[in-house]
C-alpha cells in the first residue's frame, strides 16, 4: 500500500483526534475546559468589533466558546457539513431548526415514525404559531409527492427510525425536496455519521442527540445541527436569543468522546448483528427488525445507504405487554434505561416510556407494538449480552 501524500485529506478516524483547538501558552495535549460565562476585549475598540462581526473573537459562552467551536469542527468533518451549532440536548438542536426556519403559515411534512418527543412537537407545540404538519410513510417515498403543500416549507425525517428501525431513503427524498425549495432535516441520532451521511446524500441540515453514541458513556445531554452555513446563520441568530446553549464542560467531554467514535461503532454494530441473528432463531419472538438482516424488509436500501447497521435492535415477543414488561424485569446485566447509545447494553419498552405520550393508535402506525423491546446493545462480550437475553426469555417463557 502506497502511503497518503501530505497533501491528501486524513482519513476521518486521524481527523477526530488531530482536530483540535490551538494549543495555549502551556502547550497541553489535551484541549484544555473553557470553564468561562464571558471573554475579555484588550480595549473598547476590539470589544466593538468582536460585537459587529467584524473580527472574530469570544463574548459570551450563551453564544459560542473554544470547547464547543472544537465540537463543531470535529463533527463538521465527519457529517461534511459547512458549519454547525451546539446545543444543550437533542430536542433543543431539533426545535431550533424548527422554529429556526418556520413562520406561521407553514407547513411540514414528517415521516410518521418518529421519537415521541419530536411527535409531540409537531402536532402539540407548533400548531399554536400556527405551524401545520402532515405525516407520510417514510418507507415508502414515492407516495410523498402528493402531499407537498404550496406552503410546504421542510420535511423531517429520522433513519433508522426510534424505535422501530424503519429507513428512509434520503437520495430520493432529498430529489423531491430540491425540486420543490423545501429544506430536508434529517436526525441522525442512530446511525451517526460514521455509518450514515445524510448531507452526502442530499439533506441540508443533520440534528443529532449527541447524548446518544457520540456521548457514548452515558455522561452529558446535548444536541448539534450541522449543515448548510446559510441556514446555520439563521438558526444562530435563533438559538443566541433563546439560550439552548451546551456548556462548555459537556461540550469538551463530547469532543474527546468523538475520538474513539469509530472504534465503539465497529464494537455496537459487531454486537448488534450477531445478537439479532440470533434472535431470529429464537421461539417466542414474533419479529426481529435490524437493517444489516437480510429479513429487514428494507435491507438492500440499507446496504446502500449505511456502512453497517447500527447498534441497536427491536424485536417483538408474542405475547405482548406482560411479556415484554417480564422480559425487561428478568435481565440481569442489561440496565432497563430509556435512553440508548451507551457503552452498556440497555433494554427499554417503547410502548410505557420513550412513546407513551402517544395513543394506542398513533403507536400502532409507527409500528410500535405493546410486546416491542428495543436493545441499546453495548459494548460487552457478545456472549454476555445473548447470555443474559436468552436467560430473560427463559423466564418470560415460564411466566407466559
Amino acid at each position: 500500500m502506497q502511503p497518503k501524500q501530505p497533501t491528501e485529506q486524513p482519513h476521518i478516524e486521524t481527523q477526530l483526534i488531530r482536530r483540535r483547538t490551538a494549543a495555549g501558552p502551556h502547550r497541553e495535549q489535551v484541549t484544555p475546559l473553557y470553564m468561562a460565562s464571558g471573554f475579555t476585549f484588550p480595549d473598547a475598540a476590539t470589544a466593538r468589533a468582536v460585537y459587529a462581526g467584524e473580527q472574530p473573537g469570544y463574548v459570551y459562552s450563551r453564544w459560542e466558546h473554544p470547547n464547543g467551536d472544537e465540537l463543531i469542527d470535529r463533527l463538521c468533518a465527519l457529517e461534511g457539513a459547512d458549519a454547525g451549532i451546539a446545543m444543550a440536548s437533542g430536542m433543543a438542536a431539533l426545535f431550533t431548526a424548527l422554529a429556526g426556519l418556520l413562520n406561521s403559515g407553514d407547513h411540514v411534512l414528517a415521516a410518521r415514525s418518529l421519537f415521541g418527543a419530536t411527535h409531540l412537537l409537531l402536532t402539540t407545540i407548533l400548531p399554536r404559531w400556527g405551524i401545520s404538519y402532515t405525516y407520510a410513510d417514510g418507507e415508502h417515498i414515492a407516495s410523498w409527492a402528493e402531499h407537498f403543500r404550496p406552503e410546504t416549507r421542510l420535511c423531517l425525517v429520522e433513519t433508522p427510525s426510534n424505535p422501530g428501525l424503519g429507513l428512509v431513503d434520503l437520495a430520493a427524498l432529498a430529489e423531491l425536496c430540491r425540486a420543490r425549495g423545501v429544506t430536508l432535516v434529517v436526525d441522525n441520532t442512530f446511525a451517526t455519521p460514521i455509518l450514515q451521511r445524510p448531507i452526502a446524500l442530499g439533506a441540508d441540515l443533520v440534528v443529532h442527540s449527541t447524548t446518544k453514541f457520540l456521548d457514548g458513556q452515558g455522561r452529558t445531554i446535548g444536541g448539534v445541527a450541522l449543515g448548510d452555513a446559510l441556514l446555520i446563520k439563521e438558526l444562530t441568530h435563533f438559538a443566541r436569543q433563546t439560550g439552548p446553549s451546551l456548556s462548555p464542560f459537556n461540550a469538551w467531554l463530547l469532543s474527546q468522546a468523538l475520538e474513539t467514535l469509530p472504534l465503539r461503532m465497529a464494537r455496537h454494530c459487531q454486537n448488534a448483528l450477531a445478537l439479532a441473528a440470533w434472535l431470529e432463531t429464537q421461539p417466542g419472538i414474533a419479529t426481529v427488525c435490524y437493517p444489516f438482516l437480510p429479513s429487514h424488509p428494507q435491507y438492500e436500501l440499507a446496504r446502500r445507504q449505511m456502512s453497517a447497521g447500527g447498534g441497536l435492535v427491536a424485536f417483538e415477543l408474542a405475547g405482548g405487554l406482560a411479556a415484554g414488561r417480564c422480559f425487561l424485569d428478568a435481565l440481569g446485566m442489561s440496565d432497563i434505561v430509556a435512553n440508548l447509545g451507551d457503552a452498556r447494553t440497555t433494554a427499554t419498552h417503547p410502548a410505557s416510556t420513550t412513546h407513551s405520550g402517544l395513543s394506542e393508535d398513533e403507536r400502532r402506525a409507527t409500528g410500535i407494538t405493546p410486546g416491542l423491546i428495543r436493545v441499546s446493545v453495548g459494548l460487552e462480550h457478545i456472549d454476555d449480552i445473548i447470555a443474559d437475553v436468552a436467560q430473560a426469555l427463559e423466564v418470560t417463557a415460564d411466566r407466559g
